[in-house]
């Protein structure tokens, strides 16, 4: 390794250890490391521009605006309710909100799905007079696993995207071959028959509940619009360059003038409550992968991995995976998938592997990996911490024995899907 491979490596270690030490500075700690890297000269100015993909970040921005009008709307809260009264039984009630947290959540983001459903499900418990802890693990585990499945479900996919130039389209199909989407639904489901072989014993008969008032039907209108727009503009040339972002952004902004206007929601609000932190962190990790690939680091971490592998298509492909669920578990997954990108990128042209075999294996093992633990992804703590504020405590150890057989059941079943389309 050069000097300056060491050095851009070194910086973005001590990043990523910053991170986790202070997550909630997570943004400033990523816009730090840029910082250095320009002062010693590792990343000039014009480069940042360059290396911050402006067209995910507008998409990621306006999907979070209006995945905050689609909340205020009630429209979700409104569905998972008669999804609850339709359940003959407590399990099932578990089951079917999980699945719906899960289906929210690939394209609303994935803490915003556990502060819609959450309420409902405590709504429940408590007229049964059984815990929630099943509900709200379900939930959360649910909604980390369905990020994936879409562009604008969750920062790595976007990440994604922007290295491989995928439109919203090909999550579904690309290539000719089944996309991450279906690869995230046949794990949903092994997952869901985990869920549903824990909770067996709660057979209590459900109890209606309170049903909520949807405000306006105009935030899942845009919702629909949105998910429409990525779509259609999937199949025009030279779509990631520019046009999905635009698209978000106008019907983002389309959503606030709207809500300044309207006496149900308050636009302030929704800006308000927009998630500012992972905007800025997501364009930091941008400008900070550049470094890493501007220097030359990943093609040296790319060298170190097929080594370790010696060349073996299936033996790195597990080692990937694996190593993508165990660390994601402990520490957050975007800087991580971010650096990994370009490692998997320069391992394939290397060795001649198929290059979103890896990649699939990558995202899925990142995202799925977070589930093991209480800390490995933003819904579980926002869960945990919604417990603690109603009187009940999860320990470390009471989460694993959900979130891994959950998190185990759904990786094995995502890579074995990815291996026998994609090997």
């Amino acid at each position: 390794m050069t000097s300056e491979q060491i050095v851009c490596l070194i910086i973005f270690i001590c990043i990523y250890i910053a991170i986790i030490i202070f997550h909630n500075y997570k943004s400033i700690m990523a816009w730090a490391g840029v910082a250095l890297l320009f002062v010693i000269g590792l990343l000039p100015g014009v480069k940042i521009l360059y290396y911050i993909n402006w067209n995910i970040l507008g998409i990621f921005w306006g999907s979070l605006v209006i995945a905050e009008l689609f909340i205020y709307s009630k429209i979700p809260a409104y569905i998972a309710e008669a999804i609850i009264d339709k359940s003959k039984n407590l399990v099932w009630a578990i089951i079917w909100l999980s699945a719906f947290s899960g289906i929210i959540s690939a394209f609303v983001e994935n803490v915003a799905t556990v502060l819609i459903v959450a309420p409902i499900a405590f709504e429940v418990s408590r007229k049964l007079k059984v815990s929630p802890v099943p509900f709200i693990l379900g939930i959360c585990l649910s909604s980390n696993l369905q990020g994936t499945a879409t562009l604008v479900g969750d920062p790595p996919s976007m990440i994604l995207a922007s290295a491989t130039r995928m439109t919203f389209n090909d999550f579904f199909f690309f290539h000719g071959r089944p996309g991450l989407f279906f690869t995230v639904e046949f794990a949903a489901v092994i997952s869901l028959v985990v869920i549903y072989f824990i909770n067996r014993r709660h057979k209590e008969t459900i109890k209606a509940i309170k049903t909520e008032k949807i405000t306006s039907l105009f935030p899942g209108i845009l919702l629909i619009a949105l998910i429409a727009g990525l779509a259609v503009g999937s199949f025009i040339h030279g779509f990631m360059d520019y046009l999905g972002g635009i698209i978000c952004v106008v019907l983002a902004f389309i959503g606030i003038i709207w809500s300044f206007f309207s006496k149900r929601i308050k636009s302030f609000n929704i800006l308000k409550d927009t998630d500012w932190e992972t905007f800025f962190f997501l364009a930091a990790i941008f400008a900070l992968i550049g470094a890493l690939t501007e220097t030359g680091t990943t093609m040296v971490l790319a060298e170190l991995v097929g080594r370790i592998t010696s060349g073996n298509l299936l033996l790195t492909y597990i080692v990937l995976v694996v190593f993508s669920v165990f660390i994601s578990a402990f520490v957050d997954n975007v800087p991580y998938f971010a650096a990994m990108v370009g490692v998997v990128t320069t391992l394939s042209n290397q060795h001649g592997y198929p290059l979103y075999l890896l990649l699939f294996g990558t995202i899925i093992g990142t995202t799925i990996g977070g589930n093991i633990t209480p800390i490995g992804a933003a819904a579980n703590i926002v869960g945990v911490g919604l417990l603690k504020k109603n009187g009940i405590k999860i320990n470390f150890l009471d989460f694993i024995k959900v979130g891994l057989p959950f998190t185990l059941a759904a990786v094995t079943g995502a890579a074995l899907f990815l291996w026998a389309f994609w090997s």
